[in-house]
């Protein structure tokens, strides 16, 4: 687990190799980790797929956060989805989930979500690309920046849903 007391990624004085952008991408990443590994890694597995007020249950949002950047960062690379990607964005939301699985997923998305920014090339920010059926307008630095956006979103979503189950738990 963390050190709650260290300071967030952005502050570590770590990515300077890295331009801006993927930089605030990476730290945003690694954020995101350790605030989940924080607020919802000692759930049980019934815990993860608990709905509180028929919200969204953590597991959903773990394996949101991993397929939707796996998606994002295809449409970055300028690829379209595969249909495993397809068939992981119907299933976000099942139930049944266990903490190892859950876990692991998303430990395994964020790994390859930082390699994958690592090596976008600045210059290629600007480049327009068309995301979804519809292709709707973005760039590589739009997709980069929502990368970050969408998945302190769910992490937020997460957390709040985790201290829900865990302040219900029965003494």
């Amino acid at each position: 687990m963390s050190d709650p007391k260290a300071p967030e990624p952005w502050l570590r004085g770590t990515g300077g190799e890295l331009p801006a952008i993927s930089r605030a991408v990476v730290h945003a990443l690694e954020l995101a980790s350790e605030d989940i590994d924080r607020w919802c890694g000692g759930l049980t597995d019934e815990e993860l797929n608990a709905r509180p007020s028929g919200l969204p249950p953590v597991a959903f949002h773990l394996r949101h956060i991993a397929r939707s950047i796996d998606r994002l960062l295809t449409y970055a690379e300028g690829r379209a989805l595969d249909e495993r990607q397809m068939i992981g964005l119907k299933t976000e939301l099942d139930g049944g989930a266990t903490r190892a699985t859950v876990f692991s997923e998303f430990a395994a998305g964020l790994t390859s979500a930082l390699a994958r920014v690592k090596v976008i090339d600045p210059a290629q920010f600007e480049e327009r690309r068309g995301v979804g059926k519809r292709q709707l307008p973005t760039t590589v630095g739009g997709l980069l920046v929502h990368v970050a956006d969408h998945t302190q979103r769910h992490a937020g979503q997460a957390i709040t849903t985790a201290k829900l189950v865990v302040a219900g738990r029965t003494p």
